[in-house]
């Protein structure tokens, strides 16, 4: 595919542009993903970037999910040095401050992956990330994401008012409160009891993951209805690292982690993308009814989730500064009509 290519040719022209040189800075970092996940592949695929940038200066070592520490404890452990940075999904930080949380994955808030990494590196995202992760000594470097979810439903879904009475799978907290919002009837379930739920008639409906890996895990075989593009979650993943190792590089260093982070970001979004756009077309071959919302509808779901960020906006003061610069991006760029 054109996207993994991107970084063999990467790496190909870092090879013929430079000669061997020995290595300067080695980092751990960890990711909250496992091994052999596409996601986890791509963040390899990030560190042989970076080393080919740098002449082998920079060498990283990614470790899956759990290596070191617990996936909600990389933060605490890098701002000690335990890990040098990571890569994660920023809301598993939540429950250190709700701002974690809205910046992270305000519901409802994006309909494209380009409208969310517009926001973190030019509508002020990237500005507060640094200024929630200050107090933790870490620095955030950029942004990537494996793009909007799915949704997966047996019952066809083609706006916010066929969500009433819908029972269906979603986490705690902010998302189910939207959906609660909406009419529907959440239900906390792990992610290994969706298939069984979904088979059995327990619930009709569930936030699960990417069209691609829900169709792998054949939810749209038992649930013909899926929802794709979704209309509700996309994850901010950041990659940071511990400040003071940041703030101990040279310019040149520095920069070379800013353009592979971009090129591993454009490497995963358009991968990822061009997977589940394969997986659409082999589910719609199959039978599959692929419900797509409209603006309007989506722009509808996104006014029940505004109610929601508000209650997040009141936890806590910076939680409150993430939800005015997001609101003002939201407006000026027409995503609240």
């Amino acid at each position: 595919m054109k996207h993994t290519r991107l970084f063999t040719s990467v790496i190909a022209l870092g090879l013929m542009a430079f000669g061997a040189s020995a290595q300067e800075y080695s980092f751990r970092f960890q990711s909250s993903d496992p091994a052999g996940n596409p996601n986890f592949e791509y963040q390899v695929g990030w560190t042989e970037v970076l080393k080919e940038m740098t002449d082998g200066k920079v060498v990283v070592e990614m470790l899956p999910v759990g290596t070191i520490v617990d996936y909600k404890e990389t933060l605490d452990a890098v701002g000690a040095g335990i890990l040098d940075g990571h890569i994660c999904d920023t809301s598993y930080f939540t429950g250190k401050d709700p701002a974690f949380g809205l910046i992270a994955n305000p519901v409802g808030a994006w309909s494209d992956p380009a409208q969310m990494i517009d926001f973190v590196e030019n509508g002020g995202g990237a500005e507060l990330m640094r200024e929630l992760q200050e107090p933790y000594g870490v620095y955030f470097i950029g942004v990537s994401t494996p793009g909007l979810e799915a949704f997966v439903s047996k019952v066809p879904l083609d706006g916010v008012d066929d969500l009433k009475g819908v029972k269906m799978r979603s986490p705690e907290g902010a998302i189910a409160n939207v959906f609660r919002a909406a009419g529907a009837a959440p239900v906390n379930l792990p992610a290994s009891e969706v298939y069984t739920a979904l088979d059995k008639g327990v619930i009709d409906a569930a936030d699960y993951s990417v069209f691609s890996v829900n169709n792998e895990q054949g939810l749209n075989e038992i649930a013909k209805h899926p929802v794709y593009p979704g209309f509700h979650s996309l994850p901010l993943v950041e990659v940071s690292m511990n400040k003071a190792k940041w703030d101990a590089l040279p310019e040149d260093i520095q920069k070379a982690f800013y353009d592979s982070v971009k090129v591993f970001q454009e490497t995963q979004v358009g991968g990822l993308m061009e997977r589940d756009q394969a997986a659409v077309a082999a589910a719609e071959a199959e039978g599959i009814t692929v419900h797509n919302w409209s603006p309007e509808e989506r722009a509808k779901f996104r006014a029940l989730a505004k109610e929601e960020w508000k209650s997040l906006a009141e936890g806590s003061p910076m939680a409150q500064k993430v939800y005015e610069t997001l609101t003002t991006y939201l407006t000026e760029n027409g995503l609240l009509n």
